[in-house]
């Protein structure tokens, strides 16, 4: 399968090196352009493109950015893009840590509704709850004992169910989330995030989810976008 990657950080950087290892043809992006991703391409046989380029090359693409620079990407980046092509947002809102302020997610909305507002594309959110580390190291044969489930949130079924199947080659277990509104759930701070809980662990952790975020994932009074405090 074709697949890019937009953001070679820690997620984007692993989902490079095992998608690659896995055989599929990846295409990788950044905000610094293609030459500065020579040393992964030579690593992995990733294609170094441009952004604009990635978001064209791929069945899915996962988007793997801090979510404060979600904006700053081309307003027209998916625009003529295949309807069937899959965008996974993969991140997570740190406005303490990382982000700033962000007034719509800080007003309840689910943090991968803002990224598809900010895209004008449909996303699904996946990935976001599993550490880097767990990623590279952690996937497990299909019936393995404690596999990792990675849930799926977005509204159109036919795309969560080819993402599912693509995290069953990467050694986890998909599951579906419900829809994109739904994510909040996985969301940090939930009972799921960073848990590495096994299907039925992950389905229990979505139920038991509460909308209210926790202070600790709230922004400061004084934040900023990207300018955290």
């Amino acid at each position: 399968m074709d697949i890019a990657v937009i953001g070679t950080g820690q997620i984007g950087g692993t989902l490079t090196r095992r998608l690659s290892q896995l055989g599929h043809k990846v295409f990788i992006a950044n905000s610094r352009g293609p030459a500065s991703l020579a040393e992964l391409a030579a690593e992995t046989g990733a294609t170094a493109v441009s952004v604009h380029e990635a978001a064209r090359s791929g069945e899915i693409v996962f988007v793997t950015i801090p979510m404060w620079r979600i904006s700053e990407l081309p307003k027209n980046l998916f625009e003529g893009v295949d309807p069937d092509v899959v965008i996974v947002d993969t991140g997570n809102y740190y406005p303490r840590e990382r982000d700033g302020r962000i007034d719509e997610i800080e007003d309840g909305m689910a943090e991968s509704r803002w990224v598809a507002n900010q895209l004008g594309r449909p996303v699904l959110k996946a990935v976001n709850t599993l550490h880097w580390r767990s990623l590279l190291e952690a996937g497990k044969t299909a019936g393995t004992a404690g596999r990792i489930a990675l849930p799926v949130a977005g509204d159109e079924a036919a795309q969560k169910a080819k993402v599912i199947r693509l995290f069953d080659g990467l050694g986890f277990d998909g599951i579906d989330a419900g829809r994109l509104d739904q994510s909040w759930r996985q969301q940090p701070g939930t009972p799921v995030y960073a848990a590495n809980l096994d299907v039925d662990g992950a389905r229990r952790a979505l139920t038991e989810a509460s909308p209210e975020r926790r202070s600790e994932f709230r922004a400061a009074p004084n934040s900023r976008l990207g300018k955290p405090v």
